[in-house]
């Protein structure tokens, strides 16, 4: 304050003292310099690097502090974060003297934009005889990269902003918006999204195999197809509603009720995987079924595509990115029959190794007997995890992490953990160390569930407080965090002083337990943290307030993180959806103006 007063004081006095005879006479009377001839500002690109030049008159110096500004002002606004030279003290202040010399590597600016954009240099320097100049603004014109289909691909597959993705989807080719979301689909395919789908796509198949034979390629690969296109169809189906009504589909699938159903229908199918019955439908319907298709392909093709169903709406990746950029670019554009056709892609791409489980299950399956009934116990496991999962975002943590613990414990128990070991030799041993792993994290989730744990990550957390990385501002305070209203959110950030992060998750939500319990806590990130107001919504409750909230900022289920800056002023452009690394966040904070 003091600094800028005396900057203020000095201009003050210098105008009134040269009122009479004007700026550009004085200046000329008193020798001073004129803006052009004490700044000469220039930028050159030179091997992938933008040489920023600044030459400083005579006895002219430039302030290094908050009115030194790189940015990118088109297409849209960017500020640069540069590596400037060291300043030295001048009278209290930190300035450059001579010459101010910044290189920008392309490469950082055309992460942040596409094509040509204009880079912005703004400064304010003062002479040592006592007159500061007005603030010196350049602009300078660069033909920014043309990007290629797969430069385009790969800059949108890191993009974490759906209302980013959305706007580029307006600006594209029908023809690459269906290859882009089908590359999406390959891509999350890759990812813990779709594991859970392939037990339950396998044991599928495998339930379907009659007799003593295995079934074959095109029997396999048709049941795998008919489940793709199932799931395909349910995320179009959601996609497109929620889409035009601007409604979160998923989050009433979360009820209590239907997880419970879902969870009991896993279970069933992890029995019966057991050998303990066989699911089949009545013989009446089987007669019907049989007539509207061959018997050979149309054996089991509803249970097939209700299974794919379920598995879009529950298993599969709740929000992604590349869904919700479709949803807004549905929302925004009304044009529903593209943004079907995006996700139907994208769902098809994501199935594509089904399909191969599917072909391959034909192909390479044995037949029947020790070899395939080791198998169908094996998904019969997955089926009961994946129910455990399903009761995980309506149950307790510390009974959730009991489910598990029994889980992983009678595993071990059935892989004969305590058998004789001296009788087993080369494979087997290994066989008997993963047991014996089982057991071990069984017992240790046990242990940690009786003590009060809630993750299965840190089943000894109560036994090492001390040691542990915790972080009152991220922590999980539902009673604390229910009941936000648009009003009640706005009042929050207009009274913070500092620039505010708004979470909002809900309890079925995995991606938000990991950014609660991977993202947050890290170091990083709380470093970070402190320069901001953190203020977590929880939109389980999925009532009006939180609908409210959703559609206010235009967001598609959870999770989502949105930032104010220090002038309360909303950051569309910051905002981010689905799980976000530590390392990433922590850098996707330092973006934001403090």
């Amino acid at each position: 304050m003091h600094n800028l007063t005396k900057k203020l004081l000095l201009t003050l006095l210098l105008f009134s003292t040269f009122l009479s005879a004007g700026f550009e006479s004085a200046l000329k009377k008193q020798k001073f310099l004129t803006p052009e001839e004490a700044f000469q500002v220039s930028a050159v690109l030179k091997d992938g690097v933008i040489e920023t030049k600044v030459i400083i008159g005579d006895k002219i110096h430039i302030y290094d502090d908050d009115t030194l500004h790189y940015r990118i002002t088109s297409p849209k606004k960017v500020e640069l974060s540069v590596q400037k030279p060291a300043s030295h003290d001048f009278d209290g202040d930190k300035v450059f003297e001579k010459e101010l010399i910044v290189n920008i590597p392309v490469k950082d600016i055309e992460a942040q934009v596409q094509g040509d954009y204009t880079l912005e240099i703004e400064l304010l320097g003062c002479s040592d005889k006592g007159i500061c100049y007005q603030p010196i603004i350049k602009s300078f014109d660069f033909k920014g990269k043309e990007l290629g289909l797969v430069d385009k691909i790969s800059s949108m597959l890191k993009e974490g902003n759906t209302a980013k993705i959305a706007d580029i989807l307006v600006n594209e080719s029908s023809v690459f918006i269906l290859l882009l979301f089908f590359i999406f689909g390959l891509l999350l395919a890759l990812t813990p999204c779709i594991f859970p789908m392939i037990p339950i796509l396998s044991s599928i198949i495998v339930s379907q195999q009659g007799g003593d034979e295995k079934p074959s390629v095109a029997q396999a690969f048709f049941t795998s197809l008919v489940y793709v296109l199932s799931m395909a169809l349910t995320y179009t189906v959601v996609g497109v509603i929620a889409g035009l009504l601007g409604a979160d589909i998923q989050t009433a699938m979360q009820n209590p009720w239907v997880l419970t159903l879902f969870a009991a229908m896993f279970v069933a199918l992890a029995f019966s995987l057991f050998g303990y019955y066989e699911i089949a439908l009545p013989a009446s319907w089987q007669s019907k079924l049989t007539k509207a298709s061959d018997d050979a392909q149309g054996k089991g093709i509803v249970g097939t595509a209700i299974m794919g169903l379920l598995s879009a709406l529950i298993v599969g990746p709740c929000v992604a990115p590349p869904l919700g950029g479709a949803v807004l670019f549905i929302s925004h554009t009304g044009d529903a029959f593209l943004g079907g056709a995006a996700l139907f892609v994208m769902s098809l791409g994501m199935g594509m190794p089904l399909l191969l489980v599917g072909i391959g299950a034909g192909k390479f399956m044995p037949k029947p007997g020790g070899w395939m009934t080791v198998v169908s116990q094996v998904f019969g496991v997955m089926m009961l995890g994946l129910g455990i999962f399903m009761l995980s975002r309506i149950l307790p943590d510390s009974l959730t992490l009991i489910l598990w613990a029994l889980l992983f414990m009678g595993s071990a128990l059935y892989m004969g953990v305590f058998d004789n070991s001296s009788d087993s030799k080369g494979a087997a041993k290994l066989f008997k160390l993963l047991a014996l792993v089982l057991m071990l994290w069984g017992a240790s989730l046990f242990i940690g569930a009786i003590s009060g744990a809630s993750s299965m990550l840190r089943p000894f957390e109560k036994f090492t407080t001390g040691l542990m990385v915790t972080s009152a501002e991220t922590s999980k305070n539902k009673e604390g965090h229910l009941g936000y209203s648009v009003e009640r959110l706005m009042k929050e950030v207009k009274d913070s002083d500092k620039p505010v992060v708004v979470d909002f998750g809900k309890d079925s939500c995995t991606a938000c337990t990991e950014l609660d319990e991977i993202t947050f806590p890290h170091p990083l990130v709380k470093e970070q943290l402190k320069n901001f107001t953190f203020i977590k919504v929880d939109l389980t409750k999925n009532s009006k307030d939180d609908k409210a909230l959703l559609k206010k900022f235009e967001l598609f289920g959870t999770p989502n993180i949105i930032f104010f800056d220090k002038d309360n002023t909303y950051l569309p452009e910051k905002s981010l959806t689905g799980f976000v690394g530590p390392e990433a966040f922590a850098k996707h904070l330092e973006g934001i103006d403090k």
